[in-house]
């Protein structure tokens, strides 16, 4: 694996891994909280009887009122602005006129095009009250990627944020997907390099400051396998088994990392009614 200058690439995915500068870095803190303030947006609407196409329509306002271009908005023939998957749906689910129920949990993913950066983050959100093992599989998927975001500083691996996703999930009787990974980000949606969410400590790719890339692990409540349905994009469980999802974009710095898509709110963690 090689490392290039960013500012010397090319703007397409060459198989390099770029190292970028304090300049794209800031370009990245903007992206990255535009994202965040989106899904705090999006939060406050999460309701039943809410449709995921009327959380696609504001995703897509907040964006152009403030600036942005929608990055999935006719992504290789996407057509719309967000990815909502819900319960069983582990990742790429297509807003519709379905109204959202009580008792489901949906991931919304958004990602923006600011400046020419891209800032890409993802939460889990909870409507209405919702069963005890659905806010165990949220907390879990969540302290996953923290766990993960954790595992970054220079001379550490790719692989030991695997390992510290994997090793904490699955010893919560959770299992982790492997169909899907996270990915190298900035001028590009998806660059190099691939971040597993499963591994090995000290194997893979040496993490090296100037890197950007986004943390995104899939956990299912029984077992990893998924599979695609006919549009084409929505991969569910094979088991039907529910599935939680988070993200954050990271950058490593000299002493470990930043992470660009906090919640300005603080509320990343969806609070849970009683039923």
């Amino acid at each position: 694996m090689t490392f290039v200058e960013a500012a010397n690439a090319p703007l397409r995915k060459t198989g390099a891994i770029k190292l970028y500068g304090p300049d794209a870095f800031e370009g990245m803190r903007k992206a990255g909280r535009l994202v965040a303030e989106a899904l705090d947006l999006l939060g406050d609407m999460v309701a039943p009887g809410v449709t995921t196409e009327a959380l696609d329509k504001r995703a897509l306002e907040f964006g152009l009122d403030n600036g942005a271009l929608p990055a999935c908005l006719y992504y290789r023939g996407y057509s719309h602005t967000i990815c909502t998957s819900i319960n069983h749906v582990v990742c790429h689910g297509i807003p519709n006129d379905k109204p959202l129920r009580e008792g489901d949990v949906v991931n919304i993913d958004v990602t923006y095009i600011l400046d020419g950066w891209h800032g890409d983050s993802s939460r889990m959100y909870a409507v209405g009250p919702i069963p005890r093992r659905a806010e165990r599989l949220i907390e879990i998927t969540h302290e996953s990627l923290k766990r993960g975001v954790a595992a970054i500083k220079p001379g550490a691996t790719t692989g030991d944020i695997g390992a510290a996703i994997q090793d904490y999930a699955e010893g919560e009787r959770c299992s982790v997907v492997r169909d899907f990974c996270g990915h190298g980000i900035g001028r590009l949606f998806h660059d190099e390099p691939n971040i597993l969410h499963y591994g090995r400590r000290g194997e893979g790719v040496p993490l090296k400051p100037g890197m950007l890339f986004t943390i995104e692990p899939m956990i299912n409540l029984g077992r990893p396998h998924v599979k695609i349905l006919g549009d084409g994009w929505t991969a569910v469980t094979r088991d039907r088994s529910l599935s939680a999802q988070f993200e954050h974009m990271v950058g490593v710095t000299e002493d470990g990392c930043e992470v660009f898509t906090y919640s300005p709110r603080g509320t990343e963690m969806p609070t849970f009614q009683q039923g």
